[in-house]
């Protein structure tokens, strides 16, 4: 087998590592330079790789082409294959066809799913089981299947990740929920980005499951026109109360120990819940370990308590979306700490619960006019600040004991911060500053 793989990042040079373990031929090659630690790997692994351009004519010299996830199959040397009639298919497909008899919990959906595949896995982790997180979150599949094969794979997958799909089969499937992302990959098409999300089921048998969850209406929507001969459990919401979940067996889950907020949270759970119950494990396990799953860094992220005021970072939330799930959960007053680089925000669908919740708004970002403008008459006050040093010290001044400061902000952090982790560090920065 002569393969070659397009890009040059942790999906791609994960495959390079299990064609290296299965004796293929392969050729590595990227349209930009191949930066560390990629090229490192690369080179101790002796694997040949070419970068900024691709030397062309791969399907006269290659039987397969594997695509990492940001490569659209619209780029040249990709359709030139294509059109040739040999298969191209992504780092996930690859990775699946090397799994031997391990069995795959794959999850996708907008917002939501690194929460739910770490909670999922912390589970199974604590159980001792034999089970390995991948996909996009922390390392390939395929890097992993060349290093050891587990008996469940707990699988993040994005929507660029099912693009390019054949054969992927997972034994559960799960979608969270679909809204606006990525649409120009899709050619602005919600429709198209939908179906790209329901790829994760169109290869289940009705040995799999597939879990939905009833309170996001355009996955719902979509599913209507949907096939799929999968077993279907679907998370509604009257089954969920704050601090329990019937599942669809009729079980009665105890979840008073979580330490998850909100009502997404809580949606998350029935899901993982469902998915853990459909492969065997036991109430009394899943109960124990949701409870001492502590979520992740930078979504919905208590930080601490100062002058009886409690600061939560959920700088991951850079959409509309994730910002009305953290708005929804809050219980107390908040000072909502948003802004950065706009991607084209919408504000209305949040303007009643800024309404009924904030009552005080920083913006931390170089330009707020969009959030000045949207809700300068709808909170009670509303400043601006250059850092989030600044930021969290106009929030505790506009606070009072009982109160929420919360960072949730609604857009992307390139303005003022590397990526949202840093804005996330510097905020709990920060905040130590202040005890």
């Amino acid at each position: 087998m002569k393969v070659v793989i397009i890009g040059a990042k942790e999906s791609g040079v994960g495959a390079a590592l299990l064609c290296l373990r299965m004796h293929y031929e392969v050729l590595v090659s990227d349209s930009g330079p191949i930066v560390n630690p990629f090229r490192t790997d690369l080179e101790r692994s002796h694997i040949p790789f070419e970068e900024n351009g691709h030397s062309g004519n791969f399907a006269e010299r290659f039987d397969l082409m594997v695509l990492s996830p940001g490569v659209p199959t619209t780029v040249p040397v990709v359709a030139e294959f294509i059109k040739s009639g040999k298969e191209v298919i992504s780092e996930i497909e690859f990775a699946w066809r090397h799994i031997g008899n391990g069995k795959v919990i794959g999850i996708t959906g907008t917002n939501g799913k690194t929460t739910l595949s770490s909670l999922i896995y912390h589970v199974l982790e604590e159980m001792d089981a034999d089970v390995t997180l991948v996909g996009n979150i922390g390392f390939s599949f395929a890097k992993m299947i060349s290093t050891a094969r587990s008996e469940y794979y707990v699988c993040e997958l994005s929507s660029f990740q099912l693009e390019t799909i054949v054969k992927f089969k997972p034994h559960v499937a799960i979608i969270t929920n679909i809204t606006p992302d990525h649409l120009d990959r899709y050619d602005h098409s919600m429709a198209k980005y939908a179906a790209a999300k329901f790829r994760i089921t169109e290869n289940q048998t009705e040995k799999d499951l597939l879990v939905l969850n009833a309170d996001d209406e355009e996955t719902m929507t979509f599913f209507k026109d949907y096939t799929t001969r999968a077993q279907v459990h679907v998370v509604e919401s009257s089954r969920i109360t704050e601090n329990s979940y019937t599942s669809a067996s009729g079980k009665h889950y105890d979840l008073s120990g979580s330490q998850l907020r909100g009502r997404h949270n809580r949606a998350n759970m029935a899901q993982a819940i469902e998915a853990l119950e459909f492969i065997g494990i036991g109430i009394n396990k899943i109960e124990e370990n949701i409870s001492t799953f502590k979520g992740l860094a930078h979504r919905m992220e208590y930080v601490a308590t100062v002058k009886g005021v409690d600061f939560i970072n959920d700088s991951k939330a850079t959409n509309v979306d994730s910002v009305w799930y953290a708005l929804e959960a809050m219980t107390r007053p908040v000072i909502w700490i948003a802004g950065g680089t706009d991607k084209g925000n919408d504000y209305e669908a949040i303007k009643p619960l800024v309404s009924s919740k904030v009552k005080h708004l920083v913006c931390l970002g170089l330009d707020n006019a969009k959030l000045l403008n949207s809700f300068g008459d709808v909170v009670d006050g509303i400043e601006e600040a250059r850092s989030a040093e600044e930021a969290v010290k106009k929030a505790l001044e506009a606070a009072t004991s009982g109160d929420v400061v919360l960072l949730s902000p609604a857009c992307a952090s390139f303005d003022l911060f590397n990526n949202y982790e840093d804005r996330g560090e510097k905020f709990k920065k920060a905040i130590r500053k202040l005890l």
